[in-house]
Formats: C-alpha cells, structure tokens, sequence
C-alpha cells in the first residue's frame, strides 16, 4: 500500500512511527509526507518525543526528504490538499485537523488519491467508521472519517454491552489529557473553561464523542450522555462510563465482561492497579481496568477504562487504511 501523510502532527508522527518501527507493516510505503510546517523543524519533532521519547530507529532530512529506517520519503509544503501531487497514491492520510467541509474531506481525490481517511470527526465523510463498533459498514467508501479517539475508546464496548444485556440508559465521562486546542497560559478560545491554562486546572468541557457514539451506534440515540474533563496531563485519558442495563449481568457479569474484551482485536483489559503513564503508547482503542470496574446489583454497571489518545487511535487509523485498501492486509 502507498500512501501519504498530509499533516504531520500528533497523529502524522504517531502513524508514521508505528509503521517504522513495526515489522508487520513493511508492505506500507510512506510516499510522502506534506505539511507547512519546515521539514527541519519537523523532523526534529519527529526524532525527539517529549510522550514517547526519542526515535530508536534511524532518520535524516535533508534536500526535501525525510529519511526513517533508510526509506526516503517525499516532504512537500503546500497549504492546498487539492494541489499535491497524490498519482498513485492508495490512500491519502488527512491527519491535519481541517478536513471539515466535504470539499475539504474529498480534496485529496482531485490530486490523485484513490482513497482518504480523515484523523478525527468529519461531516464531510462518505461514512464514520469505529472499528468493533460499525466497521461492517465499511465497503468501498472513498473518503472515511476514523471518528475520535474517545468514540473508539468507548463504542466498541458499548456496542458489546448494548447487544447482550441492552443498555436502558448511561453517562460516559472521559478524563482526558489536555491538547494543543487549549493555551498554555490563559487566553481567549471558543469555550470559556478552555481559555484557561491547560497545564494548571481540570476543565469541565464537552466532548464530541457523545454524538459520534450515536452516529456509529444509532440503536443507543437518546440513552446517553457525556462529558469531558480536561486534566493537566500530556498522555493517556480515560473512560469513567455508569450504564444501567436493560437485563441483569448475573454475578459472573465481570467474568463475562473479561472474555468479551479479550475476544475482540480492539480492547484490552488489565487487573493491575495501575496509573495513567503506565498505560502510555498502548496500542488498544481502550484497557478496561478490572480493579475499577463495578458491579452493582446486576443492573448498573460501572465501567472504567485507560486508552493512549494519541498512540491507540494512531494504531486503528492503519488499521482501518487496511480494511479500505484489502490487498495490504498484513
């Protein structure tokens, strides 16, 4: 498979560093990389991590290339999706954050991409894919949104859930790490709370994983609701979800909650007491934490998760890049 990254931030990176480093993705060729961002700067960023620690492989820049484990990849600067030259491109990977509009989302298709997947949530989107979740909606679509890193952390178990004791109502909060969207110090943003300095405070926010939810899980619109907390870390969040179930979970429920979480190739699970670092450059969408999630009198569930919200959803963007493009299926 050939593709290429457009934006080469946090996901960009992400993506790219998984397909270096992991050898199950030696038939993935990075052909380019474009960004407006200067290509010495970014691969400064790029070998030197303050999350996930310098690159242990081996990279250069230099003449408008971007060399990783002694492939050369191609680093354009162009502010227009639509003016790269994507010729023979597989798949167009729009990690820049503005692929909103479905002028933007298809842009890439006009340069010569056959197909584009989008890093976070786009109305412009042929379809919205979780995989785990609706991934059996996915067929030949040209331009697919991979939703947020929440929506995967929290629709696959939902889905899992809701098919087998039904959930009658629930409320998801995700306690996230803060973002590049929030300042550093005080200053004006959309929202009141994230004007304030990400680094200092939690703040209360919202989430757009709640309506990504029932967009992928239509069945569950109108039975939940959800919150976000920005919190003063740099990686790793969590999901903290109370669900009150239509028929009881018997005693064993948790047993049973285990073997559906190790059944599926998106989750995780984990009984050790652990903290939010531990959980860093963890692959799955989210690690249902057996020592916090609860029980109560069969019909309410208390369900609690970690998920990397960079690393993980990196991981399922290549993921679902195989499912659009078949024949590179490792």
């Amino acid at each position: 498979m050939r593709i290429a990254i457009n934006g080469f931030g946090r996901i960009g990176r992400a993506v790219l560093r998984q397909i270096a480093l992991d050898p199950r993705h030696d038939d993935i060729e990075v052909v380019t990389i474009n960004d407006i961002a200067p290509l010495e700067t970014l691969a400064y960023l790029f070998k030197y991590d303050s999350t996930y620690g310098p690159f242990p492989g081996q990279t250069d820049a230099s003449q408008s290339f971007l060399t990783v484990q002694g492939r050369k990849i191609r680093f354009t600067q162009i502010s227009e999706a639509s003016r790269l030259n994507l010729v023979g491109i597989d798949l167009l990977l729009d990690c820049t954050g503005k692929a909103n509009t479905p002028r933007q989302a298809a842009a890439g298709l006009g340069a010569g991409a056959e197909k584009i997947l989008i890093s976070g949530p786009c109305e412009g989107a042929d379809v919205t894919v979780v995989l785990g979740a609706n991934d059996d909606i996915l067929t030949d679509q040209r331009v697919v949104s991979n939703a947020s890193c929440t929506t995967n952390a929290i629709a696959p178990i939902l889905r899992l859930i809701d098919e087998t004791h039904g959930i009658f109502r629930g409320h998801v909060t995700t306690v996230h790490c803060y973002t590049n969207s929030q300042p550093l110090v005080d200053g004006p943003r959309g929202s009141l709370p994230r004007s304030r300095a990400a680094a200092q405070s939690m703040i209360p926010t919202t989430t757009s994983a709640t309506s990504l939810t029932a967009h992928v899980l239509p069945q569950l619109v109108g039975r939940l609701t959800g919150a976000a907390i920005r919190v003063p870390t740099v990686s790793v969040s969590c999901i903290d979800a109370v669900l009150t179930l239509e028929t009881p979970m018997e005693d064993d429920g948790l047993t049973w909650l285990r073997e559906v979480v190790d059944a599926s190739p998106v989750l995780g699970w984990i009984d050790d007491p652990v903290v939010s670092t531990d959980m860093r450059a963890r692959p799955e969408s989210l690690i249902v934490s057996g020592s916090e999630t609860i029980l109560n009198d069969g019909f309410q569930l208390r369900l609690f998760g970690w998920y990397d919200n960079e690393w993980g959803f990196s991981a399922r963007m290549i993921d679902v890049a195989r499912r659009m493009i078949p024949e590179s299926s490792a």
